[in-house]
């Protein structure tokens, strides 16, 4: 969420590593690039379409499997970057993670903060599905197949727009498709912030220092400026811009996965969702729940070709 780089890598990094992971599983058709990398062949893209009038950021990358002619259950990928940065940009290795799986892929970018503040990106990223659903058959995808997968900030909007479906508050009807419905069916979420007044707190009992020095609760903090103010002095604001807030027993089953040493976004963020999820279904697989004791704000557990063949079952089980 805070940074773009994970244990030293950047997140496009650990993404080309999962793709790699999973096109080597997969045996896909490769060609030797350049440098000599094996990278599988990338066909059937749609880039930059516009799916959103009102500021050019509200453009999505679309990929399809390479054979077949669908339609294709569709995975929507959301950047993370402390919702002030980040790019949609994907490389070849990371699209084949789930096209070589049958899934069409899309990666879209919203407003930053910087340009403008929340609901902006929870609107975006709705805007986007519409936009999908709306066009399902030209772009061959399955309108009632879809999740969100995100990290991070990323990770937050997924969850966010996870539960709360077409609640109308974070719809803006000038962003267009408003007749489609926003609803999702399923998300994966990687160390996710779903409470925001509760992060400090939760550093501080995870034994992390204040982060920044100043701490999540400050206007100068990736919270503070998705908010537009110190996230304690707009409580109300920052209540519904959390996940945990909007829980109810009809909410899509959900993928959580997070390091157990994330000193940016405390484990107990994603520990307070899984809990919520739990309280309202005895049926725990809606929940699914993931600690790598050993990892930070991301690290290698998460690319680990089991974990990737984990994540797969899991948005197979629920869009198939």
């Amino acid at each position: 969420m805070l940074e773009s780089r994970i244990v030293g890598r950047s997140w496009r990094a650990v993404l080309t590593i999962l793709g790699s992971v999973l096109a080597l599983a997969c045996g896909a058709a490769a060609t030797e690039s350049p440098g000599g990398l094996t990278s599988p062949v990338l066909v059937r893209q749609q880039l930059d379409v516009v799916y959103a009038a009102l500021d050019p950021a509200q453009k999505l990358d679309l990929y399809l499997p390479s054979t077949g002619a669908g339609p294709f259950p569709l995975v929507i990928w959301i950047h993370g970057g402390g919702w002030f940065q980040g790019d949609k940009v994907l490389d070849t290795l990371s699209v084949q993670l789930l096209t070589t799986r049958g899934f069409a892929l899309a990666s879209l970018n919203y407003r930053l903060s910087g340009v403008a503040r929340y609901p902006a990106a929870v609107q975006d990223v709705k805007a986007a599905i519409r936009h999908l659903r709306a066009n399902a058959a030209r772009y061959a995808l399955l309108p009632d197949r879809v999740a969100l997968w995100g990290s991070s900030a990323g990770a937050h909007l997924a969850a966010l727009v996870g539960v709360t479906g077409d609640i109308a508050m974070f719809d803006d009807p000038a962003l267009g498709n408003s007749a489609q419905s926003a609803r999702v069916q399923a998300v994966v979420s990687w160390f996710a912030p779903t409470e925001i007044l509760t992060m400090d707190t939760d550093n501080a009992a995870q034994g992390c220092p204040l982060f920044g020095g100043t701490g999540h609760d400050s206007p100068t903090s990736p919270e503070g400026l998705f908010l537009g103010a110190r996230p304690s002095s707009v409580p109300i604001v920052a209540r519904d811009a959390s996940p945990v807030t909007w829980l109810t027993v009809d909410d899509p089953p959900f993928l959580l996965q997070h390091g157990g040493r994330d000193c940016m976004v405390p484990t107990r963020q994603s520990v307070r969702l899984r809990d919520g999820l739990r309280a309202l279904t005895s049926d725990t697989t809606r929940s699914s729940w993931t600690l790598f004791p050993q990892d930070g704000h991301g690290g290698p557990s998460f690319t680990t070709p089991a974990n990737v063949e984990l994540v797969i079952a899991f948005l197979a089980r629920y869009l198939r």
